[in-house]
């Protein structure tokens, strides 16, 4: 059975205006079907505003989705019940793309990955710290500094503080939304690397979305165009770079710079 299933999925948002609702909407995500398998590393590229936010959105449960289905494992998200769905939401976690807005100022890093950790596991006062270090050794940061607050931190190593929360509740899936797009160029390729590592040692299914090609070229075994809420084209990731069937992906791949 598929890991991920996404069958006919819809996100409208209703368009306003200043005398309220005009009954009118935006289809940001039209009738996605998809099927990831455990392992599987699939990137979702299109250019900003295609709707890939909306759908990783959508697959999170954070935002609701007009028709279709989600199904996890097994299970229909949409169908479960809100605390239900907070205990299966260890299963899958997210890297959002900013790391300047995605942590709390207020917390610790300790306060943070400690939080993340004790979704799964109850941990003695003592193994605490132990825990939270061995979190950050992995995603290579120095445990020396878990009690910094986010401030203290560069961008890439908020955004490693970032994936060490997302894979700290030890998840199945894990969702990148477009994770290091706010990065410098120097930095970007030990973030790819370092989610490419992690996914292996822990098994991950993982959704990467990007505008990027060349940045989804080197993670994804397979990729999912889209444009304008729909998936006009999904391959081996070998297939779609060498032989694109659909048009937009050729102007895609041709807007590639070549070096």
């Amino acid at each position: 059975m598929p890991y991920l299933q996404l069958h006919d999925v819809h996100v409208h948002y209703p368009l306003k205006s200043a005398w309220g609702v005009t009954g009118r909407v935006v289809r940001a995500v039209d009738g996605v079907s998809l099927v990831m398998e455990r392992g599987d590393v699939l990137g979702l590229v299109g250019e900003s505003g295609c709707g890939k936010s909306s759908l990783s959105r959508a697959i999170m449960q954070l935002q609701p989705i007009t028709s279709g289905s989600i199904i996890l494992d097994g299970e229909l998200l949409s169908a479960l019940p809100a605390r239900e769905l907070r205990r299966r939401r260890t299963d899958f976690q997210m890297v959002f793309q900013d790391p300047y807005a995605s942590l709390n100022p207020r917390f610790t890093i300790y306060s943070t990955l400690l939080e993340a950790l004790t979704r799964r596991q109850l941990l003695k006062r003592n193994e605490r710290e132990e825990a939270v270090a061995q979190l950050m050794l992995r995603v290579g940061l120095s445990p020396e500094h878990m009690h910094k607050y986010p401030h203290e931190f560069s961008g890439g190593q908020r955004q490693r503080v970032a994936i060490a929360r997302a894979i700290a509740p030890r998840p199945k899936l894990l969702l990148a939304d477009e994770p290091v797009s706010a990065l410098d160029v120097s930095i970007r390729g030990q973030i790819l690397n370092l989610l490419l590592k992690l996914t292996r040692e822990l098994g991950l299914t993982m959704l990467f979305i990007s505008h990027d090609l060349l940045v989804v070229q080197h993670v994804a075994s397979h990729i999912a165009v889209m444009q304008c809420g729909r998936i006009v084209e999904y391959g081996d990731a070998e297939q779609v770079f060498t032989r694109p069937q659909h048009p937009y992906t050729r102007q895609l791949l041709s807007a590639v710079p070549k070096l």
